[in-house]
């Protein structure tokens, strides 16, 4: 999972089309459901930092249409970043 700080974010839409399972939504597309932009925020805060594109994980279509992912799946624990100052 990514988490992108609602803070950063300019709403240019350029990591939509990027994202391999389309899971990232506009802000007004999202709002009823204000615990995306609190886990958003408060992640984006601690995880590193992932500066470069990486090929996804093979089973990303596979998991894509898994229901209640982050019920049964979420980890507060972060992957690897790859921004040396947040790495260390």
């Amino acid at each position: 999972m990514l988490v992108i700080h609602p803070d950063e974010c300019i709403d240019c839409g350029v990591c939509e089309p990027e994202c391999p399972v389309e899971a990232i939504k506009p802000e007004s597309e999202d709002e009823p459901d204000a615990k995306w932009l609190k886990l958003n925020a408060e992640y984006a805060e601690i995880w590193p930092n992932i500066t470069r594109m990486k090929e996804p994980p093979s089973d990303c279509q596979e998991f894509a249409q898994k229901t209640n992912k982050i019920e049964e799946f979420f980890s507060p624990n972060p992957g690897e970043g790859d921004n040396s100052e947040l790495s260390q």
